[in-house]
């Protein structure tokens, strides 16, 4: 057991000198940084106009579905390179398997196509 533990002690080592040069960095920061408030800085927007609304008004259901279809079409992505390059490999049955997951996927995206997902007005 003692010969196991041996050989994450690089690990710890390395976390624990990452940790301590974090806090030090930080440390020296706030000692060592100027603090010079001034009524600008403060203020909630600093993009040079005060907020004509409410911060917390609604998003429009359009943005979570376009981010639901790059999510969706980012997984795609990730499925799909690995098994381009094992395809040799996998055979016949994951090739099926593959077509089965392409066909899900293009079935969502016909679904949220017709349903006006993509128009955007």
């Amino acid at each position: 057991m003692e010969g196991y533990l041996n050989n994450y002690l690089p690990i710890l080592v390395f976390i624990g000198l990452a940790a301590g040069l974090s806090m030090a960095l930080i440390v020296i920061s706030w000692l060592r940084g100027e603090n010079k408030p001034d009524p600008e800085k403060l203020s909630s927007y600093e993009c040079g106009f005060e907020p004509f609304g409410e911060a917390r008004s609604k998003f429009d259901v359009r943005f979570y579905l376009v981010a639901i279809l790059f999510i969706i079409f980012d997984l795609e992505i990730a499925f799909l390179f690995p098994w381009a390059i094992t395809l040799s490999h996998i055979g016949f049955v994951g090739f099926c398997s593959m077509l089965v997951f392409l066909t899900i996927l293009t079935v969502g995206f016909i679904y949220e196509w017709r349903k006006g997902a993509l128009d955007w007005e």
